[in-house]
């Protein structure tokens, strides 16, 4: 997953400054056609390395990004494309700042107060490609937010989705991600399984590797080798060793004079017949 961070400045949940204690995550999807990470995410002029940044994004020429006062909504990131057309998260708020995103569920609380969140900006809805991609990007990321913040993936209402938090009454009547995911053949259930198998340890390579204790031999160096089918195909230079091997019966090859003999055969019994080993 490739992380970037565009802090939005400008926008009045930031300058709000109130904080949380992450209690979980919650993903939320767009709504609108258009993939791209620059119509929300763009540098404020004063955001730090803002030109290298806008590469990266590309630049929102609708001035309808997320990065300005009078919005009344900010989440913690965005997984979308970038200018270049590969999918990337953006970090848009610090982990630990109240976000708006939930708003107020049946329960009048909200997962504004204890949940981490992030959008991905859907296309069509259609597209196996870039679901997969956004999917991928979205579970690697919540396993890094889990892993920061202590938090179990699996346990009862710490990795949701919006529509989930609106059945838990913390979050308002959306539909997202469950309109989305099931598209693909995901669930919210799939994708925190997929979350903790991110956490899960990973083997640690042997340091001390054993050999193999029965090698297979190298496909590449036998497709090279040269057999010789009968004794008058072995050349002249080995020719003594394997008549000698042939006229003893210690080489009886497949009948009717066939030996299909390698020349590394060959050689070797041709240095071993010249060592008297033969005889």
């Amino acid at each position: 997953m490739k992380l970037l961070k565009c802090i939005l400045t400008e926008n009045d949940c930031y300058k709000n400054k109130r904080t949380i204690r992450p209690k979980g995550v919650m993903v939320h999807s767009t709504g609108a056609d258009n993939p791209a990470l620059a119509r929300y995410v763009q540098p404020a002029a004063s955001t730090p390395g803002q030109a290298e940044l806008l590469a990266l994004l590309g630049t929102n020429k609708n001035g309808n990004h997320w990065n300005r006062p009078g919005l009344d909504v900010c989440v913690h990131g965005f997984i979308g494309k970038l200018a270049d057309g590969s999918v990337a998260a953006a970090q848009t708020l610090p982990w630990n700042h109240r976000g708006w995103h939930a708003g107020t569920g049946t329960s009048g609380g909200s997962a504004n107060n204890t949940h981490i969140s992030f959008e991905i900006c859907e296309d069509n809805l259609t597209g196996a490609d870039y679901f997969g991609k956004v999917y991928r990007a979205a579970v690697e990321l919540t396993a890094m937010l889990c892993r920061e913040y202590g938090l179990d993936p699996l346990a009862d209402g710490v990795v949701i989705c919006h529509s989930e938090g609106y059945r838990r009454g913390i979050a308002s009547g959306h539909a997202d991600v469950e309109h989305w995911f099931p598209r693909h053949g995901k669930s919210m259930d799939d994708f925190r399984a997929d979350v903790a198998a991110e956490l899960a340890p990973k083997p640690e390579p042997d340091p001390d590797p054993k050999p193999d204790p029965d090698p297979k031999p190298d496909p590449d160096e036998e497709d090279h080798m040269k057999y010789y089918k009968t004794l008058d195909d072995v050349p002249e230079y080995y020719r003594d060793a394997i008549r000698k091997l042939a006229d003893s019966g210690a080489l009886k090859g497949t009948g009717d004079g066939v030996l299909n003999v390698s020349e590394e055969f060959c050689r070797t019994m041709t240095v071993l017949d010249r060592l008297g080993k033969l005889n």
